[in-house]
């Protein structure tokens, strides 16, 4: 144990070491001279015993040591698909654990409306929690754009920490998530005027860098005025409907686009010489012939007594609104199976500006996120 606290304090002190980073590479220091099996041996008590937030920060750090600290951490540290833990800001780009629902919570601030989404870290929501991606809303005169970001003070799409949006249509009824680097080999980019400029450089074009479609959402009109709950449908443009399946894979991203590196210049954990495309994603792309994802919120059930409609959130949801729902898989082309109960993402409201988002494989959390910001855009039209 006393080599593990003085391996942690070392790394910590490699880390801030500026010296250590010179340009596009990362000097090797005398750190990566340890033997590779004693270094090896130390990641994986370190991996094993940092489960949690903010202990676990100590696992980051290591990454940022060295080359060979980073690479040995890289095959230490599983996704969240395989070890429900949050590591590393590619965590919140790949798909969430397969066996559990992953817990977070979003606060809102109504008057610079903003969007705040934390990983919680004890089963109460009085603490601050792990801060994963931020969002803020921005009106224009035919749509809104929900702009996500890494960095909670700086949710512009100029950024290097921008991630995606979120943008509605007039009505508030429909809404297309994009993501700011492809979902997988060979996806799409929507063409747009934003060629974006970074530091008042163009982003590299080894990695496409614009709006990716992954999602679109939309919500049924209500024709009879009815004061029902809300009924949603997200088509998952990046993931195949066989990957909820037995022996299913969802597009696994593995690292960030050149153009975000910069936003952690002790990290280069997610630099690469050849980062290409094809060698930053994993799994089936979206387009094969058994169809996409198709989400749909569970319907409700009428509470006689209570008079309102009812959901199960197994008391994470402990105040009624419109704004609360739970998306399970639609059984589009067969015979829905036990795979079509399980909850993949649901939210609801627990204050005045605080809702838990809980999710699972196989989105992502921004994926989450986003689609849970579309639950607080104003519709008029579907109320």
């Amino acid at each position: 144990m006393g080599i593990m606290r003085s391996m942690r304090s070392r790394s910590h002190r490699a880390v801030q070491d500026q010296g250590e980073c010179v340009g596009d590479s990362m000097r090797q220091s005398c750190w990566a001279n340890m033997p590779q099996e004693l270094l090896r041996e130390v990641l994986l008590r370190i991996e094993a015993s940092e489960d949690s937030w903010p202990p676990r920060k100590s696992v980051v750090a290591c990454a940022g040591v060295c080359r060979s600290w980073r690479q040995i951490t890289k095959d230490i540290v599983k996704t969240p698909e395989l070890s429900s833990k949050i590591t590393f800001p590619i965590s919140v780009k790949q798909p969430g654990p397969r066996e559990n629902l992953l817990k977070c919570f979003i606060r809102r601030n109504r008057s610079t409306q903003t969007y705040y989404l934390y990983l919680s870290l004890t089963s109460t929501l009085t603490e601050d929690g792990k801060f994963l991606l931020a969002a803020r809303k921005c009106r224009r005169p035919t749509c809104t754009d929900y702009i996500i970001s890494l960095d909670a003070d700086d949710m512009s799409k100029g950024s290097n920490t921008y991630v995606g949006k979120l943008r509605s249509n007039f009505l508030g009824t429909k809404f297309t998530i994009h993501d700011g680097q492809p979902p997988h080999a060979g996806a799409k980019i929507m063409k747009s005027r934003s060629t974006r400029l970074v530091n008042l450089k163009q982003v590299s074009p080894k990695v496409p860098t614009g709006n990716y479609p992954v999602a679109h959402i939309s919500y049924e009109l209500n024709v009879l005025g009815s004061r029902g709950p809300r009924r949603m449908h997200c088509v998952m443009d990046s993931i195949p409907a066989a990957a909820i399946e037995p022996g299913g894979a969802a597009p696994t991203q593995t690292e960030f686009s050149l153009n975000n590196i910069d936003m952690f210049p002790s990290f280069s954990f997610f630099r690469s010489k050849s980062n290409r495309v094809e060698n930053s994603m994993s799994g089936p792309l979206a387009d094969q012939k058994d169809g996409m994802l198709v989400l749909k919120n569970k319907a409700p059930r009428w509470h006689e007594q209570l008079q309102c409609w009812c959901l199960n959130f197994h008391g994470r949801v402990t105040i009624a609104s419109v704004k609360n729902f739970q998306l399970v898989a639609s059984a589009e082309n067969g015979p829905a199976g036990p795979e079509h109960d399980k909850i993949i993402l649901q939210f609801g409201k627990v204050g005045k500006d605080l809702f838990t988002m809980d999710y699972r494989y196989p989105i992502s959390a921004f994926q989450a996120f986003a689609i849970c910001l579309s639950s607080f855009d104003t519709k008029i039209a579907c109320e």
